[in-house]
Parts: C-alpha cells; structure tokens; sequence
C-alpha cells in the first residue's frame, strides 16, 4: 500500500481527473514528485523554481508540512497527502457589556426567536447579543445569499451589506437572495428588499459600492464582525487585511466547482488569511466560477457554515472554526478539517508586520500587469469581425477549448474541439500554415491556451476570440445558447 495525493478539484484537470493518486513515497515532497513526474502540468502549478508556490499549502494528516519538516515530513504507509491551494471562542470584541446594556426583545421578537430562546447555548442573553450586533457583509451572491438570509432571521440588529453588481439570470441558479423579477436590478436593492421581509426587525444598512483600500477601513470600524462573501483574490486580501487593521474577526468562505473552504481569522486570536495564503496565485491559474461552474447547492452550504461561525462568534461560543480550515466536497460529500497557525512573518499580523496600511490589491494580484501583457501579445478578434471574414472566404481555422460537455451545450460551427487540458500534446491537429482562431466561452481559457501553445513553439498564427462563444451569441447568433 502506498500514500495517497489528494487532488483538489481546480487541478484534477492536470491529473486526468482523478480525485486522488497512490504513489509509493515515504515523504511529501517524494509524493509530490512523483506526482508531478506522471502529470507534468500540474508541477506548474505546484511549484516555481523547485519550490511549493506560497498560494498551495500541503497537509500530512490534519498538520501543515510548513509547520513539520517541509518535504521531508515523513508520510506513513496508507497515508495520505492533502493538496489545499487558495480558490478563500471567547467574547466579541465590543460585545462585553453588562446584561443592562443589551436591547430588550419586544414581545413579537419573542415568538419570532422562539426557538433560539429555548436554547440554553443561546438563550434571552444571547437573544440579545444578537439583537446588538452590528455584522458587515460583503458581497449579495452565493455565499452572500444564504449569509444574509439566515443573519437576519437570527435576528442581527443590524446588517451592512456591501455589493455594487446587478442581478443576472445566470446568479439565479444559486444566488437565492435574488429572484427572476430581480434580473437587471442592483443587488443591494434587491437584497434589501428580501432581508427587510424576511426580518423587518433587522436594520439592513446598504452600501451600493465597491469595496476599496479607500473605503474599507472606514466600513469596517463600525461594524462587529466582518463576512466575506467575496468571489475574487484582490477583494479577500483586502477584506482581510482591512481586518487584521481593525481588529475585526473575519469570517472567511470560498467556494469553487464542487468544494467550499471556511474559517474564522481573527489575528487577534490567531491566523489571517495571509498566514495561509501568504501570496495569491498568478493571474489566470486558478479559474472563476464564471469558467469552471459551480454546484448551486455548495454556496448554500458553505454560507450557511458561514452563518453559522458568525453566531457562535457573537454568542461569544467555544468551537468556532478559530485556526482551523474546514474543508468540504459536496461530490464525494465529506468534510475535512486542517490545522492553521499563526505566522509569525506574517507580512500583516505577524511580530513586526510590513503591511500597517491597505495597499492596491489588484496591483498585488498581478491584475495591470497581466492585462498589460495580454495586450501586448495576444492578438484578438471580435465575434463580427470573425463572421465577416469567414463570409468572406477567409481560409480559418476554429478551435474551441472548453470541455466535452460545454461543447455540447453551445458551439460555432465548424469548430474543432480540443479541450485546454489537451492543447500542447494535440497541437499537431492544428494547421501552423493556417489562420487559427481560438474560441471559449468568454476569452479566458483561450487566451490560456494560445499561451501553452506559443510557449511549447507553436510557431502558426494564434487569434483569441474576444468574449468567447458568448459574444457569438450576442452579436452574430442569438439562438446559440449563452449559460
């Protein structure tokens, strides 16, 4: 019996797909190697220069291999080895007061919290700690969804909620804060208008803005605790650094495909995100829900966890998820937990901190350097350019690289599908002596795939196809389905 390697869902597809791969190994870094030796394309995205890149942590049981003897942490036989890369007790600070000070109940807060009053863990004193606390949401999507919703039944005295997006159909398959009737309003009115009905005792205080290093510390000092509901890298570091800054718990949740991640990070108590996660990935490495999908369910289920920890916080509770990453697979349905530790270097909560301020965070994500670059070399075409040169006899080539199964839903006519995953090793079914246009489904893993191939010294004419099948369908062929 040999160790088992872990795969997460965003790398199974460097890995044929597989979930989790028996190697013979008696250490984590011999593992890894002998993992990326038989899937060499997932070494990208493990490893720079022959060493673990800091946005991809490694376990050995419930243990960081950072916290034990790095790669040379022994693994014993039937072990295994858990791949965790970023995709996101004691009484609350402020909450301390006298009994005297907390708001009474009306006598209809009584019958509508009943059953939390019943409760000795909760009871009319913690009732009204939760009548008394102020908690900050950011972002009205699919965490933020099940987050606002079961906040404000619990009876929250007051909800901020931050979120400048508007309603799309394609939120509602999971995005439940927000109906059909909903689409093309703003988030922030349609999710006051839900949390008011749901809870018109609840003070829904709404913030129509993007979160930003000059708004956030602002935000955040008058609020309790802070939730983040955030489905993109420059926003997590933010939300959680504007935290560490104002000694606000964050309570933490990240979703993708089929898994979810949560926890609690109070640098006061112990770990931030930046101990965890001290660097983002690079631009593009890891995919957005927008392209790799997501389960409607799993958001429901991580903001619901998330709820969860924001109670017990406020209720001052043992057990919240305080240096612990709880990790969840809604496929295989099962749940893991991962020790975290606070990092004594860390850059914002650390012994002696470098960041004492809020920083341009899309600058720190790599975000104006890889749209520089993109533009410098990455040739595109728009959907009605492309329509006009192929009426116009142009001899090009389409290559479509998304999945069998998208493929099914959508296509151009007279596409070629080769999946991104397979692009270098079936370069050869590509002319080099022909116009070849690549196609996704908006631009994204495209452009990632023009990079592979100009990288492995395809030396033919790459065009991206600006907005993917998407905009095809917006501009040339309506009855191309957009999902």
């Amino acid at each position: 019996m040999g160790v088992k390697v872990i795969i997460p869902t965003p790398l199974r597809q460097f890995a044929e797909g597989n979930s989790e791969i028996e190697v013979e190994a008696k250490t984590a870094g011999e593992a890894l190697e002998k993992l990326t030796t038989e899937h060499s394309e997932l070494r990208t995205h493990l490893y720079k220069d022959d060493e673990l890149r800091s946005f991809v942590n490694v376990y050995v049981g419930d243990e960081d291999i950072r916290d034990l003897n790095g790669t040379e942490t022994a693994v014993a036989e039937g072990g295994e080895v858990l791949i965790v890369p970023s995709i996101a007790g004691g009484n609350l600070a402020g909450q301390a007061r006298a009994k005297s000070d907390l708001p009474e109940l009306t006598q209809e807060e009584y019958a509508r919290y009943s059953r939390h009053l019943i409760l000795p863990e909760v009871g009319l004193e913690g009732q009204r700690k939760l009548k008394n606390a102020r908690v900050l949401m950011i972002g009205t999507g699919g965490l933020g969804s099940p987050l606002g919703l079961y906040l404000a039944a619990a009876g929250i005295g007051t909800l901020g909620v931050v979120d400048f997006d508007v309603v799309d159909e394609s939120n509602l398959q999971r995005q439940i804060l927000h109906g059909t009737k909903d689409v093309g309003r703003p988030k922030i009115a349609s999710a006051k208008d839900r949390l008011e009905d749901i809870n018109p005792n609840t003070n829904v205080e709404a913030f129509e803005t993007r979160l930003t290093s000059e708004n956030a510390l602002k935000l955040f000092k008058d609020f309790d605790v802070i939730v983040d509901g955030t489905d993109n890298f420059p926003t997590r570091y933010l939300v959680n650094d504007a935290s560490v800054l104002t000694g606000k718990p964050n309570v933490y949740g990240s979703i993708f495909r089929f898994e979810g991640q949560a926890s609690v990070f109070w640098a006061e108590k112990g770990a931030c995100y930046r101990c965890l996660y001290p660097e983002p990935p690079p631009p593009g490495l890891v995919p957005s829900c927008a392209e790799g999908g997501v389960l409607g369910v799993l958001p429901g289920i991580v903001g619901s966890i998330q709820a969860n920890e924001v109670i017990k916080v406020i209720l001052g509770a043992e057990g919240i998820l305080l240096n612990r990453l709880l990790l969840f697979d809604a496929w295989a349905m099962n749940f893991r937990q991962v020790k975290l530790r606070k990092n004594p270097d860390c850059p914002v909560c650390g012994d002696n901190p470098t960041v004492t301020e809020l920083i341009d965070y899309e600058e720190f994500c790599g975000l104006p350097n890889a749209v520089e670059e993109r533009q410098e070399t990455l040739e595109e075409i728009t959907a009605t350019e492309l329509k006009q040169r192929l009426d116009a006899g142009e001899d090009l080539q389409l290559i479509d690289v998304r999945e069998p199964h998208e493929y099914e839903i959508a296509k151009i006519p007279n596409t070629k599908l080769i999946p991104l995953g397979d692009v270098v090793k079936r370069r050869n079914e590509i002319d080099e002596n022909r116009t070849t246009v690549v196609n996704c489904k908006g631009g994204v893993r495209s452009a990632k795939a023009i990079k592979k191939l100009q990288e492995a010294g395809f030396s033919g004419r790459l065009i991206n196809l600006k907005g993917g099948i998407g905009a095809w369908s917006d501009e040339i062929d309506p009855s191309v389905p957009k999902y």
